[in-house]
This record gives C-alpha cells, structure tokens and sequence, in this order.
C-alpha cells in the first residue's frame, strides 16, 4: 500500500508573516487563488495569528473579508485554516468565552474549516473552550503542543546553585512531557496533534523521537510545524516525514526557508525517492510561484531575508548528479537516525539553491528569531545596545523565576522584555525586577494559566504583592467601548463581526472601522 502525506501550506499567512511582516495585501493573493484551487493541499493556513491585527493596521483590510473571499475561491479544494492562541485568540491577553465563542462561531461561518489551538504555557485548561466551539459549530480542533526546551546551564552555574543551596531544576521538557500534553488534549477532542516549533529550534533526533512516540500513542493524524532559522527546518522535517508523520507544514519555494518553513518542492523530491505520495498538483503550484516571485519583490522593503533562492522546479528542472546524491544521502542518514550526517546533507542541498544561512546567533541563544530581534531594537532604542549580551543571559534566570514558560507569543516578548529590564537595573546598581512590566506582573500572578514549573511563592510576593496565584478571572471582563458615530444613528462597530474586532483590537480596529466607514466618532 502507498503511503500518503499530507501538506498545509503556510505560504498566505505563517510563510508571508515570517518571511515578509504579514504586509501580503488581498489584492496580491487574489493573483494567486485560482491555482491554489488547483493545487490540492490538504490545507491552507490562511487566516489568525498576526494577520487581523496586521491587515488592519497596515493595509487597512478587514480581517473577515480576507477569510470570506479566500473561501470563495478555493470552495472545498483545500481546508483553510487559522492559527489561534487558545484564551488569547488573535489577540494577547485572555478573553472570556462569550468572546471565544463568538470568534470560533463567526470565523467557521464565514469559511474556517480548521482551527490551529496552541497556548503560550502548554496550559491544556486554556484551550478547552475554543476546542469545544470550534466542535460545536462544525469545525476541525487542531491542538497543538508548544515545542520547547529547557534553559542550557553550564557545569559551574550548577556547582555554584547547588553549592547555594539552589540546585537547577531537572529537565521538565522531556518528550514524555510533550506527549502528556497531547493525550490530554486528545481526551478534550482534538482532531489532530501538531508539533508546534515556532522557534525552529527541535533538531531532527529529536523530531525523529516524538514523531515516533506520537505515532505509537496516538489515535489522530499528527502534524509537523517548524522553521528554518537556526538551520534544523529541512531536516527535523524530513526526519519527521521518515518516522511516520501524517501532516508536514511548508511554504511555496519563493516564500520558504530562512525565517519560514521548509519548501513543498524539497520535501516533493525526498517523498517521490521514497516513494511516498503527496497527491498535490505541482504544476499549479510551480505556477503560484511564479507569481510569488512578483509578489515578493513587490514586499521587498519588507523581506527578512534580502536573498532569493535559485529558480526551481521540481517536474521541469534537472538537479546535478552531485546534489541528487545528497538527497538520497540525507534519507539514508533520516533512516539511521544519523542527525550530524543529515544536518550536513540538507544544509548542502539549501546552500545549493541559496537559502539563507542558518541564524547562529538564534542557534546559540536557543530563543525564538522574532524574541530576539525585539530585544535587539529594545535595547537600542533605550540607547543600550551594548546590554544585548547581558540581557541573553538572564533570559534563564528570568524565565525561571517566572515559572519557565515556553518562549513563544506573547510569553517570548515578555520574558525577553523583562531580561532587558533586569538587565538596565544591574547597570544602574538596582536589584533585578525593579520595574516589572505588567504583563510580566499577570504572568507571575497566575492571569495567564499555569506555568509549567510552580513560582516560587516568596518570588511572587515580590512581583505581585501576594504569594497566592490568582488565576484569570473572566468575570471581572468589561467590554470595550462602542462609540457613537455623529453621521449615522448608530454606533462605530455595527455587527457581531466588527465587534468581536474592537475586543480583540481596540485602537486599530476603531482606527480602521473609521477609515473603512469614513465617519467621525464621539464618546
């Protein structure tokens, strides 16, 4: 029997996001729709994550008209999905279920068919309500498991805490650990599983590790999310791919590598050696990317990257007898688990068609690409750039403290925030956390669920004032105001759909209703 795999591509909305600062107009994806129509994937990820917040902000779109008209065009062809933070939604804070309700009934009504579900803790109680409307009102629950990994601490950091009556915590992020997660959001009635590596950050041993244990204790499909920063994205992907993964996440080869996921047109050549099918129509795939060639130099003052891959087609164009065999050699190590070896070959491979290098400051600080460029320009726009170092090496110490929270949003830009705090309070012979931010504060306080190690109580004293954990508390929600438009009868957010928009957004989408309605507000 042939085994078959499946793709969602990224391109629209992680791959334009990551690689280009979510700036892809509708108009620019209008010129591509009627190929993806062709193109057969499993699913197109297309809508939430930055891109409400973004398209409003910069491009003046309307969030929900995105979703619509894509649906019109793609019909039942592929799936579309969205990504969404669990109780943060699209947004960054927690929201109450009449809120998460509302998103996950409107968003399916207007075309969703999956729901990505992640949380910024691994916090299961913070996925269950958008599991349960996404359930209810048709849709398919993707519940993902935040990949992370444990803060690197030398030999003598571990002499000097223990000798301090300290010792450094064992290792929580273990794959048993990853795996607990996932039976735990099986049993709420997720669909499907996804290894979530939003930092690019698992090496392919250890894909090779959880794919396999996902696969033995699991009774749904399990998907596979990474990137190519640091270098481990082609190949933790294609060790995946050799250890029984169902679903690979890529990007369409001009909006792929480097910042993004893997290319479709690199894992199309692994699978077709392998004999593996992917049932997808590389022709109207070769034909979107000759419009995302346009459509990338047209985000040029956008692009992370600043380097074009060589052109490629995979069913057109002859790969050298030279860089063939690395392909066959990087499947041969994938299958003997010989991580250094399949690293080599696949980093070969990319250098061949000119992916971007990997990031070896990411590598090394072991933090997400976009934590690190925030503190980056943290740091000089406070004047305090030569900080950087110092400030990388209190992320453990901070993110300990607070509890260690997976690095991802918006639990990445707090800590990393919090480290340039701490740091700034050391220059000036202040003790650490002398001026705790407020989402640094709710964090501690136990407002965005719980971490994965407890805080210490005495620590939360002196942060929040209370050793008592003090959860979320939906109740004590007050719904932004909706105000009066002096043309019109009636109030700036008319519907269900632009209400939901100034929850999430306040200031940008009452920026935007305005502009869009072009009217006046009053309070």
């Amino acid at each position: 029997m042939i085994r078959k795999l499946l793709i969602r591509d990224l391109t629209l909305r992680d791959g334009q996001q990551s690689a280009f600062a979510t700036r892809m107009s509708q108009k620019q994806i209008d010129r591509v729709l009627p190929f993806y129509k062709e193109a057969g994937f499993y699913a197109m990820e297309i809508w939430g994550g930055a891109v409400p917040d973004s398209i409003m902000r910069y491009l003046e779109e309307d969030p929900w008209e995105r979703l619509e008209k894509i649906k019109v065009a793609v019909g039942d062809a592929s799936k579309l999905a969205a990504l969404s933070r669990g109780r943060n939604l699209f947004g960054y804070n927690p929201y109450p279920d009449k809120l998460i309700k509302g998103f996950c009934r409107n968003s399916i009504e207007s075309g969703l068919d999956i729901m990505r579900i992640f949380d910024a803790l691994n916090d299961v109680e913070n996925i269950k309500s958008t599991v349960r409307y996404v359930k209810r009102f048709g849709g398919m629950a993707d519940c993902a498991v935040c990949y992370t990994i444990d803060p690197y601490h030398s030999a003598v950091e571990r002499i000097v805490a223990a000798l301090h009556g300290h010792p450094l915590h064992k290792p929580v992020f273990t794959n048993e650990y990853f795996l607990n997660k996932a039976l735990q959001m099986v049993a709420l009635g997720a669909d499907m599983i996804t290894i979530k590596d939003m930092s690019g950050l698992i090496p392919p041993g250890r894909s090779a590790e959880m794919v396999r244990l996902f696969k033995k204790h699991l009774k749904v499909p399990v998907d596979f999310h990474t990137h190519c920063t640091p270098g481990y994205g082609l190949a933790s992907v294609l060790a995946a791919i050799v250890n029984g993964v169902d679903i690979v996440d890529t990007n369409i080869w001009y909006f792929a590598g480097g910042t993004a996921a893997p290319a479709v047109e690199l894992v199309y050549v692994f699978c077709k050696k392998m004999g593996i099918e992917l049932d997808i129509n590389m022709e109207a795939i070769a034909r979107i990317n000759a419009h995302l060639l346009d459509i990338r130099k047209e985000l040029s003052a956008f692009d992370m990257a600043k380097q074009l891959p060589k052109p490629f087609n995979p069913l057109t164009d002859r790969i050298p007898n030279e860089i063939d065999r690395f392909f066959n050699d990087a499947i041969d190590a994938a299958r003997k688990d010989k991580e250094d070896d399949l690293l080599l070959f696949c980093r070969a491979i990319e250098e061949y068609f000119d992916f971007p290098e990997p990031d070896e400051l990411v590598k090394k600080a072991q933090i997400p690409g976009g934590m690190y460029t925030n503190m980056v320009a943290q740091l000089k726009q406070l004047g305090q750039s030569d900080l950087l170092e110092k400030a990388m090496s209190l992320i453990p110490r901070v993110r300990m403290d607070a509890g260690l929270p997976p690095l991802v949003t918006p639990t990445s830009q707090i800590i990393g925030a919090q480290a340039v705090s701490c740091a700034l309070d050391q220059l000036k012979g202040r003790p650490m956390y002398s001026n705790p931010s407020n989402q640094f504060i709710a964090l501690v306080k136990g407002e965005y669920g719980k971490t994965p190690v407890p805080v210490d109580p005495e620590f939360r004293l002196k942060i929040t004032g209370s050793r008592d954990e003090v959860p979320y508390d939906p109740s004590d929600y007050e719904m932004q105001e909706n105000p009066l438009v002096e043309e019109m009868e009636t109030r700036l957010a008319e519907n269900e759909k632009e209400i939901l928009l100034l929850e999430l957004f306040p200031m940008m989408a009452h920026n935007f209703l305005s502009k869009k309605k072009h009217v006046h507000v009053t309070t």
